[in-house]
């Protein structure tokens, strides 16, 4: 019998039933499921307050783990034939629940020599939190074969209203009657069970090379060319912000609160003033970058890392 882990982290509830039609398929052809929710020692707030959510930047983003509840002792005595990691992304990087959890002895011991299939459920921007995700794969010397993101189809400014509601609310519902639902669409979440069955029949043939083909076929990744250039031009400005704050922390404490609410000021300004403006120059020098972008969808389409 094959035998498969789940690992994932969730608050809303939202990765966890994506993760779960995932699998169905696997159960349903004789494949033994076992399951690690990933738990923190003190647990993240959901809903969120506004100073909890922009409080744990930056270390989420410097990926700064924190302790997280150990692993079953039943699943760390198995040896799996493949594992699949769901995660959020916080701040462009994967959750802090996740990279702590990567960082424990557990997760070594787990990952090691073992091919994962990571599922992201997200707002738009995971390429950069993916890259991140690869590495830290890489380190632990596990073999990523596979990579599912499914997130919101709505236009950016539209999903940043309606994300920052449910999180703040916990309700996953259409703000004033007017927006759309928050979060992925329930049409995409009800039919992730069609990656199931992918992976299914390549864990079945014991043959994970060609996985991740397998999987674009079936639409588990869209790139949107100008997502990663904003991702990644944030992510290069998000490096500035966290370690501004990490060294007026360390000076004294109390500076923390102060650059913290600052960054946070400075997060809208970047959502609707210098998006907008990055995405003018985008198209201004599209023409110019087309074979940069086909080469980039290529590369961020793949489970390959390159430094």
């Amino acid at each position: 019998m094959k035998n498969v882990l789940v690992i994932h982290y969730s608050q809303s509830g939202q990765l966890t039933e994506i993760v779960n039609n995932i699998v169905s398929p696997l159960a349903n052809d004789g494949i033994k499921i076992d399951y690690h929710e990933i738990k923190m020692e003190k647990p993240f707030p959901f809903p969120w307050n506004e100073k909890a959510f922009y409080g744990i930047f930056p270390d989420t983003f410097q990926q700064k783990p924190q302790k997280v509840k150990p692993v079953a002792q039943e699943i760390l005595n198995k040896k799996y034939d493949l594992i699949i990691l769901g995660y959020q992304i916080w701040f462009l990087t994967p959750s802090l629940p996740t990279t702590s959890f990567l960082n424990t002895a557990d997760a070594k011991k787990l990952l090691k020599n073992t091919p994962v299939v990571t599922v992201i459920g997200c707002r738009n921007m995971w390429i950069m939190a993916q890259e991140k995700m690869k590495k830290k794969l890489i380190d632990l010397q596990a073999n990523l074969v596979g990579n599912i993101a499914l997130v919101d189809r709505h236009i950016n400014h539209i999903s940043v209203i309606t994300i920052e509601k449910w999180m703040m609310s916990g309700k996953k519902e259409s703000y004033l009657g007017i927006f759309p639902k928050p979060g992925v669409s329930q049409k995409d979440i009800d039919e992730a069970d069609k990656f199931g069955f992918v992976i299914a029949k390549h864990i079945k043939e014991n043959n994970f090379n060609n996985l991740q083909e397998a999987l674009l076929q079936k639409g588990a990744i869209k790139i949107k060319p100008f997502l990663v250039k904003t991702d990644q031009r944030a992510n290069f400005l998000f490096s500035k912000w966290a370690n501004i704050i990490q060294s007026k922390s360390e000076k004294n404490s109390k500076n923390r609160t102060f650059w913290v609410k600052l960054f946070s000021y400075y997060l809208l300004f970047a959502i609707w003033i210098l998006a907008p403006i990055v995405f003018i120059l985008f198209l201004l020098t599209y023409v110019f970058s087309i074979h940069k972008i086909k080469k980039d969808r290529l590369y961020y389409s793949s489970v390959k890392y390159i430094e």
